[in-house]
């Protein structure tokens, strides 16, 4: 009985001992991994950012663009449905700068 006992206690003793590093490697291992987690959600962050300021700058440019041609268009015509569009443009314009 007393060997069982030695022999339990022993037993105990050494996963104790072997678990103390093996939950510092784990605990160690996660932390990393929250790391690169986090590093990796703020790059995502970023890229979002870019994405959405890209977008705001092709919508700006398109807009120019089609106000450009609208503008060249209007000029060259002298179709009446034409100047009434023109007229339109402008008002638009000014609501919507005010």
């Amino acid at each position: 009985m007393e060997n069982l006992l030695g022999l339990g206690i022993g037993f105990v003793a050494v996963v104790m001992i072997f678990s103390i590093p093996l939950s510092a490697i784990w605990t160690t291992h996660l932390r990393k991994s929250q790391n690169i987690r986090a590093r990796v959600v703020k790059d995502e962050i970023e890229l979002e950012k870019l994405k959405y300021d890209n977008f705001l700058l092709e919508t700006e440019k398109i807009r120019i663009d089609l106000q450009q041609k609208q503008a060249s268009l209007l000029e060259t015509s002298a179709d009446p449905l034409i100047l009434d569009l023109q007229k339109r443009a402008q008002s638009e314009s000014k609501v919507i700068s005010s």
